[in-house]
């Protein structure tokens, strides 16, 4: 026999950011639950709104299942004495088990012989577990933020304000922080009531009565087909990011869209600013037209039905409106401050307590900028817009638009960077320079940008480690990845000749330059070259088998675009079946190249026709070989390798590498090992599985 069994948390309204994650939680603590306790059940499924947290588990057993188990112990060794009598350690055993020592057999096992005991306990009613259970999920449970009330010794995101336990029909008896729980729940703030629930089963449909819509991909799909609706008939593009969407998700129980307008006149502002400020302030959405430009109407989502929504949508326009006209405000008096004097305010914003103030950065980002444009041998057009946009890529920072929003840092500096006469691509570097912000974000269009970008977040990289911060396990306060994952993306978007060992070097000195460094050169060094080869490991991973990626990380990463092109190039290989024969030749000769003393191949020692012919190759090859390896025609340059694999197989046939004669085993040795030398300039081979 089984029943249903629902848990729900009535709570007063959560942040949105939270209640997805904590529904899982609840829905994953109960799993875990059910299956510790030896309960078996059909399925699980979790349900959420704003005040509310609930799981409905189907088919719960009324009963345990009885346990059978049997327990391995100490060996016979150790479980006897010298007198043939229970060790204590096989005492202990029975004491953790719960048996007498009688009921110990003796049974082999991979030939040593173990103590077993036989275990059976019989499941009880689940009925008698759940009070305890459920008790135990709540305590468990864990959120970014927790709040305490009342003189109760207990933490939750919210204060619990009711709470609907049943098991079948049946009532679970459980109380916390004041609250008992019953069958009763309640409906949507304003529109239902306080409702009883019959049975687990009928707890959707309960609140739906209520005007809770309770399963939260019922309620995201109203919200999009309403969206929809509304743009096909209006002919607008309504655009829906997925994080708004979430927020907006979790902010409902009964959604209904409708839409308000805004003045024309708010439209002279850059619309980033009217977007940003519709999204994060009052979690409109904004509408566009066909070419992507502005439309004086916002689209909302209102937490009941669809009564009265003309009232609804003026009190909207209202709100915007007062929010508009502050951000026409601080357009406006941000044109007033001269990027001169917005320079001289950076002197007096702290960046890191070690590292000195913005204008501390900025210096040390015109630096890095400049020493990056000659090293790419940039025309000397692209230095001086490098040189002028690392000098005031930071001057945003001090407007009153970007003080309200953040996010807008760079749109900002480059907007009103080309209101104060700065060049096109002065202006567009600054808005490129945070590129790429997040994973997926597009990198920087035009060259200038991108060495900008590449010397501010190579700055923020080698500052933090030049004092100790080095990100660990999931803490990385600077966003330290993210950007040493941009300067990766960057370098491979724009085919950059650069090492990363050359911009690891010009960060360290920019910064020795400027302040005393904590660590040494060297440590930095191969802190930063592990680091970042973490980030270039990620993204081959992203087009290859963990084998390959070993295997061309194996011949060094220093070069990023090299390290991608020959992964790409060894997966195509590897693909086809009879690379692996190349790579068993290849084995062989790195097998022994290792033993090898010399390094120059003496061509006067090359007795056998097999060896001349092996060493005429590798003559032939190498230098084609390093010339498209240096151009990056991996695929190529795999083939030249490959060409190689008739002559070392012939090779091995002819000849006994390990010979008594010291002088021609030294020189055979010393060609495998030339050999092997080119091979690892594009991967170690030996790193690759097969199966």
């Amino acid at each position: 026999m089984a029943k249903d069994l629902l848990f729900e948390i009535g709570l007063e309204e959560m942040p949105a950011r939270f209640i997805r994650a904590a529904m899982e939680q609840l829905k994953d603590r109960m799993s875990k639950w059910l299956g510790d306790s030896v309960i078996s059940y059909d399925s699980i499924d979790s349900y959420a709104t704003p005040r509310r947290l609930a799981v409905l588990v189907k088919g719960v057993a009324e009963k345990q299942k009885d346990v059978h188990e049997e327990v391995k112990g100490p060996s016979r060794k150790i479980a006897l004495d010298e007198s043939g009598s229970w060790s204590k350690a096989a005492l202990g055993f029975a004491r953790s088990q719960g048996v007498d020592p009688d009921q110990f057999v003796f049974r082999e096992l991979s030939g040593t012989e173990y103590i077993y005991v036989s275990k059976s306990r019989e499941g009880v009613e689940t009925s008698s577990l759940l009070s305890e259970g459920l008790l135990s999920i709540l305590h468990a449970m864990n959120f970014p933020k927790n709040m305490r009330w009342g003189s109760y010794d207990f933490k939750f995101v919210r204060p619990i304000r009711w709470m609907v336990a049943l098991f079948g029909s049946e009532i679970i008896d459980l109380e916390i922080a004041g609250v008992k729980s019953g069958n009763v729940t309640r409906g949507h703030r304003f529109l239902g009531q306080d409702t009883v629930i019959a049975s687990p089963g009928e707890y959707v449909e309960t609140l739906r009565a209520q005007h809770v819509i309770a399963d939260i991909q019922e309620r995201e799909a109203m919200i999009t087909s309403q969206i929809a609706d509304l743009a096909k008939e209006q002919n607008w593009n309504i655009a829906v990011k997925e994080d708004l969407l979430e927020e907006v998700l979790f902010l409902v129980e009964t959604p209904t869209v409708l839409f308000g307008k805004f003045e024309e006149s708010f439209l002279n502002i850059p619309q980033e600013v009217l977007i940003t400020s519709m999204r994060e302030h009052q979690r409109y959405f904004p509408v566009l037209n066909a070419e992507g430009a502005l439309l004086p109407f916002f689209v909302t989502v209102r937490n009941g039905d669809n009564r009265s929504l003309d009232l609804i949508a003026r009190g909207n326009e209202k709100v915007l409106r007062a929010r508009l006209s502050d951000a026409k405000f601080f357009y406006e008096e941000d044109q007033k401050l001269a990027i001169k004097d917005a320079l001289s305010k950076l002197e007096s914003i702290v960046f890191h307590e070690e590292l000195g103030t913005v204008g501390d950065k900025v210096r040390r980002i015109r630096r890095n900028s400049e020493k990056l444009t000659a090293l790419l041998g940039a025309d000397s057009g692209t230095a001086e817009a490098v040189s002028r946009t690392a000098e005031i890529c930071k001057f945003d920072l001090v407007t009153q638009m970007v003080y309200e929003f953040p996010e807008l840092q760079g749109v900002m500096g480059e907007d009103y960077a080309r209101k104060a006469g700065e060049s096109d691509a002065v202006a567009k570097a600054i808005f490129e320079h945070y590129q790429p912000r997040f994973a997926g974000d597009d990198v920087p269009a035009s060259q200038v940008g991108s060495i900008v970008s590449i010397a501010d977040k190579l700055d923020t990289i080698a500052g933090c480690f030049s004092i100790g911060i080095i990100p660990t396990g999931s803490q990385d306060p600077y966003g330290l990845r993210r950007q040493a994952a941009g300067i990766v993306q960057i370098i491979l978007e724009h085919q950059l000749e650069v090492q990363l060992s050359q911009l690891f070097e010009l960060a360290i000195e920019t910064h020795a330059h400027f302040h005393e460094l904590k660590r040494s050169k060297e440590e930095m060094m191969k802190d930063l070259l592990e680091f970042f080869g973490l980030r270039v490991r990620k993204t081959l991973s992203d087009h290859c088998r963990y084998d390959v990626v070993d295997a061309v990380m194996g011949a060094g990463y220093d070069d990023v675009v090299s390290v991608v092109a020959r992964g790409s190039g060894l997966m195509e290989a590897v693909e086809r079946p009879e690379f692996k024969t190349v790579c068993e030749a290849f084995g062989r000769v790195s097998n022994l190249a290792s033993k090898a003393s010399a390094v120059k191949v003496r061509s006067d020692l090359l007795h056998d026709p097999a060896e001349a012919k092996l060493y005429q190759t590798l003559t032939e090859i190498a230098p084609e070989f390093r010339r498209q390896l240096e151009s990056k025609d991996a695929s190529g340059a795999l083939t030249l390798l490959a060409s190689l694999q008739e002559a070392i197989n012939a090779f091995f046939d002819a000849v006994m590498v390990m010979t008594e004669d010291e002088q021609i085993r030294t020189n055979r040795l010393a060609l495998l090992s030339a050999i092997d030398q080119e091979l690892k300039q594009f991967a170690d081979f030996g790193k690759l599985v097969w199966a």
